[in-house]
C-alpha cells in the first residue's frame, strides 16, 4: 500500500516522501497515529500544493535576508565604552549590547544569537562582526568603539 508520511519516521521515512508500506503497518499503525496517510490522487495533489507554498515561503525568506544583508552592511553602529592604555576596555562588548545599539540607532532588529562573535570585544577601533541571517546568507556589521 502506497502512503504519504506526515511525520518523519527513524528508519522508515521522512515528511512527504511516498513509500510503499505493509497493509497491516499502514492500517494499525501509521494512520491511526495520524504519521501517515493513504496516496490518493486527491493527497498527492494536496501534498504537491504544500510542497509548492513551502518553496516559494523558502524563496520569499532567502530575498528577505539578502534585502537584509544589504542594510547591515552599509550601516556602522557606533558604540562607547570606558577604555584604559593602548585602547584597552574595562570590560568588554557582547552581542547583546551590539544589537541593542543596532535597534536603537538603526531601527533594525536583529537576534542576538544570529551575531557569531567568538569573543566580546575588547579593545577601541572598528571590528567587523558576522551575521548570520539564513542559511546561505551571512552579512557583515561593522562595529566602532569610541572611548566614552
Amino acid at each position: 500500500m502506497k502512503v504519504i508520511f506526515l511525520k518523519d519516521i527513524k528508519g522508515t521515512a521522512k515528511k512527504g516522501e511516498i513509500k510503499d508500506v505493509s497493509v497491516g503497518y499502514a492500517q494499525n499503525f501509521l494512520f491511526k497515529n495520524k504519521m501517515a496517510v493513504e496516496a490518493t490522487p486527491a493527497n498527492l495533489s494536496k501534498l504537491e500544493g504544500q510542497k509548492k507554498r513551502e518553496e516559494k515561503d523558502a524563496a520569499e525568506e532567502l530575498a528577505e535576508a539578502k534585502r537584509l544583508k544589504e542594510k547591515l552592511e552599509a550601516v556602522t553602529v557606533e558604540l562607547k565604552a570606558k577604555s584604559g592604555e593602548g585602547g584597552r576596555l574595562f570590560g568588554s562588548i557582547t552581542s547583546k549590547q551590539i544589537a541593542a545599539a543596532l535597534e536603537k540607532q538603526q531601527g533594525i532588529k536583529i537576534d542576538k544569537r544570529k551575531m557569531e562573535l567568538p569573543d566580546a570585544i575588547r579593545a577601541l577601533g572598528y571590528s567587523n562582526v558576522p551575521v548570520k541571517l539564513h542559511t546561505d546568507v551571512t552579512a557583515t556589521l561593522k562595529v566602532h568603539v569610541t572611548e566614552e
